[in-house]
């Protein structure tokens, strides 16, 4: 017969403290060290633990924050993923994981979905950031963007894709490259993303002649698109706005017999643990993944808390070079 649950009574009368000051005890609120160590003490001694939907029931929160990826095909976002995650349970929150799939519209109902749960706070790297809905959505619970820019967030992680995309273009025009394809996850349906703006600008300006054309973060579908390019009009370089997208370059340059980077450099954007394995390793822009965890958990825990100021981190990229990527006369 299993055990029944220990009651916050129970754990009470082991102490001689109230009921009250237990609940407090094992929240880490409004007592002393010595205290929440005796009572948690007490507590696994007896077996006790916490329900959890009499605890949302009584402080009308659910200790679950919702973590919406774009896609979760992109390896990047499967560590951002992790990250998050066990970053939220040191906070004694749990994440609930959707993803979008690279599709806008998922990405609506799953963002309301979300908020009908009663999740405490969502953290969302959005698809389509100037849709209509994040407006509303914001309104109604603490969200934190990863990436993009969204109106009426708690707080966002956003990143310098100006400064990203600068130190890629110019490290390739500085090694001699002229024509170069940019591979993006971005569709028809989100134009306009700020890492895409930027590029076009700044390939004007640096008197570059690029092609941009639209590749999943699967590896199938990034080596489809990276094939298309390679065996019909062949770029010296390729640049991928996701290092996920960039293994497809891989992929579709041994297929085709080019090697890499005698016959067509590759650069990533994202500096994925696995890119400096490959051979050779990937030309990639660094955003500091570790940074980005630490900076979007503390900004929701604060919101779910309470907290009203809202912050705005700017993340700055670095350039990590590799050998992927090659100087031509």
């Amino acid at each position: 017969m299993p055990r029944k649950r220990a009651t916050i009574r129970e754990v009470a009368q082991a102490t001689g403290l109230s009921p009250a000051a237990v609940s407090y005890a094992l929240r880490g609120l409004q007592v002393s060290e010595e205290t929440m160590e005796r009572v948690r003490a007490a507590a696994a001694e007896l077996g006790y633990e916490a329900d959890p939907i009499a605890r949302a029931l009584a402080s009308g929160r659910t200790g679950m924050i919702g973590l919406l990826c774009g896609s979760l095909e992109d390896l990047w976002q499967q560590s951002l993923a992790v990250g998050i995650s066990r970053g939220l349970r040191e906070k004694d929150r749990y994440a609930l994981i959707l993803d979008a799939v690279g599709d806008p519209a998922r990405e609506r109902a799953l963002a309301q979905q979300l908020r009908d749960q009663r999740v405490d706070g969502m953290i969302v790297q959005p698809l389509d950031p100037s849709a209509a809905f994040w407006k509303e959505l914001c309104e109604s619970l603490p969200v934190v963007a990863i990436g993009d820019s969204l109106a009426g967030t708690a707080g966002e992680v956003v990143f310098d894709n100006r400064r990203g995309v600068t130190l890629a273009l110019e490290h390739l025009q500085a090694l001699g490259h002229r024509r170069v394809a940019v591979l993006t996850s971005t569709r028809a349906s989100t134009p306009d993303r700020p890492a895409d703006v930027h590029v076009t600008a700044e390939a004007e300006r640096l008197g570059l002649d690029i092609d941009v054309v639209t590749a999943p973060h699967g590896l199938a579908g990034a080596a489809s698109a990276a094939r298309d390019i390679l065996a019909a009009d062949k770029p010296s370089a390729v640049f991928c706005f996701a290092d996920s997208i960039a293994y497809g370059v891989y992929a579709a340059a041994q297929e085709l017999g080019l090697s890499i980077p005698g016959d067509v450099s590759v650069m990533g954007y994202d500096d994925h643990p696995m890119s400096g394995l490959l051979t050779p390793g990937l030309t990639t822009v660094d955003w500091d993944i570790d940074g980005i965890v630490r900076a979007a958990v503390r900004l929701i825990s604060a919101a779910a808390d309470g907290a009203t100021r809202r912050r705005r981190i700017i993340q700055a990229p670095t350039l990590r070079e590799r050998g992927s990527v090659a100087r031509i006369s």
